[in-house]
């Protein structure tokens, strides 16, 4: 592990207006956060900064920074979001060794209710194993945001999940391989449609690759439709599409 150490930030203010995405890579509340603090660090450096600013995580660590984000809320646009793409536990530890689900939806609805933006990112989706429709109305009452992306598979990670899915999950391997080596979008298409309609169903803004910087009315997250990453990748939130 690479233990950042940099200079006093001594101008926050020449960050007024700009994005500052925390845990895009790894994650800025590791279990290592805990002792080496590199994450409040930056936070508090730029709690005055203006910037707009979105903390990506897995961890409820991010609670005992709570009263500092309620100080940066005050004034700067803060966002923070939990990947949350299954409320299966068994498969969540064959995904990853963060915290548990639970205790993801648990740190979300805390700093939710701190008057914090919140967003359920609904990712990797898992074809037949993400339900999401089951997230959603697990998470909408402490969310402002969900955002979906589906599970893309390149490189090497690609047959370590085809492997695992041929293993612990073999009847669906058949779908797996229409998706991934053959190309097949028609799952990810019907599924963007269901998620229209589970908007409609609870009374949810449904967008295309935006990202609106709003609080919203209690249970009604606004969807964010981020599937194909290919197509996204580059647009900057606009609402458009490299589409070929």
């Amino acid at each position: 592990m690479d233990v950042k150490v940099w200079p006093e930030i001594k101008n926050p203010k020449k960050y007024a207006g700009q994005k500052v995405i925390i845990g895009t890579v790894t994650d800025g509340y590791n279990p290592l956060e805990e002792t080496y603090r590199r994450t409040r660090r930056i936070l508090e450096e730029l709690k005055d900064s203006g910037a707009d600013i979105l903390i990506c995580t897995k961890s409820d660590l991010v609670l005992r920074d709570l009263d500092l984000l309620r100080e940066i809320n005050k004034n700067n646009r803060l966002t923070v979001s939990w990947s949350v793409n299954t409320l299966d536990e068994s498969f969540k530890d064959d995904m990853d060794a963060a915290v548990s689900i639970e205790r993801r939806l648990a740190a979300m609805k805390k700093v939710y209710d701190a008057g914090i933006r919140t967003v359920c990112f609904i990712s990797p989706v898992f074809p037949g194993l993400t339900d999401i429709e089951a997230i959603i109305e697990r998470a909408k009452d402490q969310c402002d945001l969900v955002w979906l992306e589906n599970l893309n598979l390149r490189g090497g990670f690609k047959k370590t999940i085809m492997d695992y899915i041929a293993d612990r999950h073999p009847d669906l391997f058949p779908l797996y391989e229409e998706i991934y080596n053959r190309k097949n979008r028609s799952y990810f298409e019907a599924l963007e449609k269901k998620a229209e309609e589970i908007a409609e169903k609870y009374g949810c803004r449904f967008v295309d690759n935006e990202t609106p910087y709003e609080r919203v009315p209690q249970g009604h997250p606004t969807i964010v439709n981020y599937f194909y990453h290919e197509e996204v990748r580059g647009t900057e939130n606009s609402g458009r599409r490299n589409k070929k």
